[in-house]
């Protein structure tokens, strides 16, 4: 007896499952994207297994938070534009108001010498984390010599505060050049883990031999007017703060700085982080290199996107800078406008994209540059470490005296998450409760 397929799910229902996502979606983009794959394939059957990975590749080959877009993808394909524009914004929705009332929290009573502690704990653990981070993409990634290179002249070029978007570009022309010369490895999907093989109870109501929806026919004309609609509405609310507040006012360049930004995410919050701090430390003071580390913590403890480490950054600048003369104001305008800019793109590329992608099934002329954007960013991100590592170890500067004890507790996070896989959160509350008890010692 044939198992029915299931049946088809309403607007409300998919609205209720969106908001579920966003307020449980702890793990990083492949605990999302494993959860997802869960709910939507296996569990709920509303989307067939190669129509979810179909979406994953596309997602994977774009800028930006794979794991927000492919809900935003999930949710265009079951309900159009309408479900694509609430499946991306509940993703993101629970996370961004989470971070405002940490950040402000942090504002608040970061300074008090239990919030000490307890930073004290989780700036070890971050340096930890961005270890892991190098080790597993560089173990999946670094497959051939020339892929090592790549990693090593992008970590000099930081180091030589060579612009990030030119190593990007070198990088890909680099992939492409190998890809010509035949001289790309098999790599396994920086996903591997989160697409496990399933058994299917029946047909997913989205299946592969359904007929596909209307919505999804539509190709060239649904690419220029949504693309013009996102640009539009980009020019509309930047040119807006540029006329309102002057182009050099905070917000304005938030705007702008964050759009730039989310365009060229290739590779995670962790890839990017490192121009995003660059930026906001060095070149706009809104943030200090120590606040960047306690805004990383807290974004790994909560739900959502990584990336929404920059609502604690435009939060934090906004809030120092008293841009509306009320600090708290400022600080929530700031982080809106923040992830207003740098979630756009990601809305656009899937919403205008979208009917092209599911007219075809492989795009291997990205491959090549695809990869040796991924092994520059090992580089980035090693440099990234080190920032990290500075801050952690040397809280004093060069002339002061390590800290031998943030040091030893860095290396036991390390080996915890590399060696015996433990959980971010086993880690997290590990170090916090060091720093706690390394308060009361003192």
């Amino acid at each position: 007896m044939n198992t029915p397929a299931a049946a088809p799910v309403s607007f409300r229902e998919a609205l209720r499952f969106w908001f579920w996502l966003g307020c449980v979606s702890f793990g990083g983009p492949a605990g999302q994207i494993a959860l997802m794959h869960t709910e939507l394939v296996e569990r709920r059957r509303w989307i067939s297994e190669k129509r979810y990975l179909h979406a994953l590749q596309y997602c994977m080959l774009l800028p930006g938070p794979e794991a927000q877009q492919l809900a935003t993808y999930m949710g265009w394909l079951m309900h159009g534009t309408r479900g694509g524009i609430a499946a991306g914004a509940l993703f993101v929705l629970p996370s961004l108001l989470l971070m405002i009332v940490l950040a402000w929290a942090y504002s608040a009573w970061g300074q008090h010498p239990w919030g000490q502690a307890i930073l004290w704990g989780l700036k070890p653990a971050v340096t930890a984390l961005v270890i892991q981070a190098v080790h597993r993409i560089g173990m999946r990634t670094l497959k051939a010599r020339w892929l090592w290179w790549v990693a090593g002249l992008s970590l000099l070029g930081m180091i030589w505060e060579v612009p990030f978007p030119l190593i990007v570009v070198a990088a890909a022309f680099t992939g492409w050049h190998m890809q010509k010369k035949n001289a790309l490895p098999a790599t396994a999907s920086a996903h591997a883990a989160a697409k496990p093989t399933v058994t299917s109870d029946g047909p997913a109501w989205l299946d592969d031999h359904s007929p596909a929806p209307a919505h999804t026919l539509s190709g060239h004309d649904r690419l220029i007017k949504t693309s013009a609609i996102g640009v539009g509405l980009w020019v509309v609310t930047l040119g807006a703060l540029a006329l309102l507040l002057g182009g050099h006012h905070t917000l304005t360049r938030m705007g702008g700085f964050f759009t730039q930004a989310a365009l060229l995410t290739f590779g995670g919050a962790y890839a990017v982080l490192p121009f995003v701090t660059h930026a906001a430390v060095t070149q706009y003071g809104w943030v200090t290199a120590a606040q960047m580390m306690d805004g990383l913590a807290l974004g790994e403890t909560t739900p959502g996107p990584l990336i929404m480490i920059v609502a604690f950054v435009g939060f934090l600048g906004g809030h120092s800078q008293a841009i509306t003369g009320y600090p708290l104001l400022g600080g929530i305008i700031a982080a809106c406008v923040v992830t207003w800019f740098t979630f756009l793109p990601s809305f656009v590329f899937i919403l205008a994209g979208g009917p092209l992608v599911e007219s075809t099934r492989q795009m291997p002329a990205l491959q090549g540059p695809l990869q040796a954007i991924t092994a520059a960013l090992i580089g980035v991100m090693v440099q990234l470490a080190g920032v990290f590592a500075r801050q952690t170890w040397l809280p004093g500067g060069w002339h002061m005296l390590p800290d031998f004890w943030a040091f030893v507790l860095t290396g036991v996070a390390a080996w915890l998450l590399i060696k015996q896989q433990r959980s971010i959160y086993q880690v997290l509350g590990l170090c916090v409760g060091v720093g706690l008890v390394v308060q009361v010692l003192r």
